[in-house]
């Protein structure tokens, strides 16, 4: 399994589609919302500049305030329910977990406890990238997904820690 570790990233243009959702209500929300993002970016004529991500906003409780999305080179214009966004630019905690997706939370708790053990504050936000492209007939165990968590400069801020 791999090791946690800490990476500088730059502040990525993005397409996202956003939402409040029921957490039981998530894998539709996805679903519907890449049919939706990849169409958009494709007939904007924006290019792709990385795989698809989910951001989320606070820790997920019964909802979760998510930005469904993907990395471009240029600003897509607002279209329906498609605006742009971006990653930010921040010092991350990353891990890259290989499984399916409904072992995330584990992994999510194993990078959270990493960072408190480094003296780290995690920040208010936090993200996962779909390294791989599920599809009917793969098997799930080898889905990679990396988890960002940026740590927060200033420990007051975050109201996660």
């Amino acid at each position: 399994m791999p090791e946690p570790e800490i990476v500088l990233v730059e502040e990525t243009p993005t397409a996202v589609i956003r939402g409040t959702v029921h957490v039981a209500e998530l894998p539709g929300f996805f679903d519907r919302s890449f049919s939706t993002l990849f169409a958009t970016v494709q007939e904007q004529g924006v290019t792709s500049a990385g795989a698809a991500f989910g951001l989320y906003r606070g820790l997920p409780t019964d909802t979760v305030d998510v930005e469904v999305g993907v990395a471009t080179e240029g600003a897509v214009q607002p279209q329906g329910d498609v605006v742009p966004g971006t990653l930010p630019a921040a010092r991350v905690a990353r891990l890259v977990h290989t499984g399916s997706y409904d072992g995330l939370g584990a992994s999510w708790s194993r990078l959270r406890s990493w960072m408190r053990e480094q003296g780290l504050t995690p920040g208010p936000v936090l993200w996962e990238v779909y390294l791989d492209e599920p599809s009917p007939d793969m098997d799930p165990a080898g889905l990679h997904t990396e988890l960002n968590w940026p740590i927060a400069e200033d420990a007051g801020r975050s109201g996660l820690g």
